[in-house]
């Protein structure tokens, strides 16, 4: 296991602490050399890959905390790389893609990406969206207010991340998890797009209402009987979601 740190001095103490490291995928040089130099700037420890055979051999080497994937690669492409990847690893994947169409984002989300950013993109927003995903990858203690919660034939475990569905447990994904989480904590409140997408994705997604429905269908296709007649999830058009207060 390979293990990185940053010195840090404060008060006259050094300190140690592990840099995140982030695999670069892209098969144009000129590219991979520009998020390399980047992400190094804004203190992150990188390591590149130009194709999605070598990406897949460096997640198990090298160990990174979050990819950023080229879609449009010659041989393996980003979606297919993705598809492998999930086979053995979670770790976050943002992609990157000239196709920006949404068909392409869904697919991409359906893979499970964690984000979806088109080309041509601002550097600072990729920055941005990659502390979106550090803030999120360890929820504060502060988020959890039960230990379980039942909710019809549904029972949710927050202290050991377990979702049972009428009696059988799911999978869910980081992103599902976080969404089943807040608003079952929030049972019996309306959660407004907007928070949802900050306490979920963080401010960066306050406005991106297409993401959150996306992610609600993924979540409901887990833990509903029917996800087209939901029972457990409901929408307020135009406005959020909410699941009602347990009855006691």
């Amino acid at each position: 296991m390979q293990i990185r740190y940053i010195m840090l001095c404060k008060a006259g103490v050094i300190a140690m602490m592990k840099q995140f490291r982030v695999l670069v995928v892209d098969d144009e040089e000129r590219i991979l050399n520009f998020l390399r130099s980047k992400l190094k700037v804004s203190g992150y420890d990188v390591v590149a890959a130009s194709n999605g055979k070598t990406a897949l051999e460096l997640v198990q080497t090298q160990e990174p905390d979050l990819m950023v994937l080229d879609v449009l690669m010659p041989g393996m492409d980003g979606f297919e790389t993705l598809k492998e990847l999930r086979t053995f690893s979670s770790i976050p994947v943002i992609i990157l893609s000239a196709k920006g169409a949404y068909s392409d984002r869904i697919r991409g989300l359906g893979l499970g990406a964690d984000d979806y950013l088109p080309k041509p993109f601002n550097p600072d927003e990729l920055v941005a969206r990659i502390e979106a995903v550090k803030r999120r990858l360890t929820p504060a203690p502060s988020r959890i207010l039960l230990e379980t919660l039942t909710l019809g034939d549904i029972t949710i475990d927050f202290k050991k991340h377990q979702v049972v569905v009428r009696g059988q447990q799911v999978h869910l994904t980081r992103i599902e998890w976080l969404l089943l989480s807040e608003l079952s904590q929030n049972a019996g409140r309306l959660m407004l797009y907007d928070e949802l997408l900050v306490r979920v994705w963080g401010p960066e997604y306050r406005d991106d209402v297409h993401l959150l429905r996306t992610w609600i269908s993924r979540l409901r296709y887990k833990v509903e009987k029917d996800p087209s007649v939901p029972t457990l999830i409901h929408t307020m058009p135009k406005t959020g979601y909410i699941i009602d207060q347990p009855s006691s």
